[in-house]
């Protein structure tokens, strides 16, 4: 398939490169969780790790999640509008917008190009988090990589992930206890590691749903 303006060291097309001919997990045990958990996993996530720079950055990204997860109670569909309103809350800012110039992470070991189509593109997988083409956990972790390796906001992509990720289990029913064990640095070109991560995940839903047919409920 040709990339046009995407070439080589260009870590945003390799991974469009690879996302098709992922083996995505077919995953066939989940266990869909629609009462409220003991312990929110990802508000226990965001508030462990989003308040060691700025003392409103864990407020702004909680009210984020609670939007976010109202909007998937409401069967919306994701789109990056839907994400940029999470983001000006995450961000405080009163408007956020796609980015306009490549983007890098890891120390700018990868970086993310940027063509006409990238916004187009980008818009396109977040409709796919829908379609029942995978499993839940298979389309779970496709789009939190989605967010990731676009990297469409300026700042504050990993949250933007993390955001993206609970909306997509939320509108499936879908609550997680436990998150901290998605937190691991993650690369555009490894199509082994975004098959792990959707097993990770089926992991994650089933032992929630374990635990709450166990008893473990709030």
């Amino acid at each position: 398939m040709n990339y046009g303006p995407y070439h080589q060291n260009d870590a945003l097309a390799d991974w469009l490169r690879i996302r098709t001919e992922i083996s995505w997990p077919r995953w066939s045990g989940e266990y869909p969780v629609t009462e409220p958990l003991a312990l929110d996993g990802f508000r226990d996530f965001f508030t462990a790790t989003c308040g060691d720079r700025d003392a409103e950055r864990t407020p702004r990204v909680l009210t984020a999640l609670d939007r976010a997860l109202a909007d998937a109670e409401q069967g919306s569909q994701l789109a990056f509008a839907l994400m940029a309103n999470w983001q000006r809350t995450v961000l405080h800012r009163n408007a956020v917008g796609f980015r306009t110039m490549p983007a890098f992470a890891k120390d700018g070991r990868e970086r993310y190009g940027l063509a006409p189509d990238t916004h187009a593109r980008f818009e396109h997988c977040l409709a796919e988090s829908s379609r029942p083409d995978l499993p839940l956990p298979s389309r779970a972790a496709r789009t939190y990589l989605d967010v990731l390796f676009f990297h469409p906001f300026e700042d504050g992509n990993a949250r933007a992930a993390m955001l993206a990720l609970a909306f997509v289990l939320a509108r499936d029913g879908v609550s997680l206890d436990q998150v901290h064990p998605l937190q691991a640095t993650r690369w555009a070109d490894d199509a082994e590691g975004a098959a792990d991560l959707a097993v990770l995940l089926g992991i994650l839903i089933t032992a929630a749903g374990r635990r709450l047919s166990n008893g473990s409920r709030s």
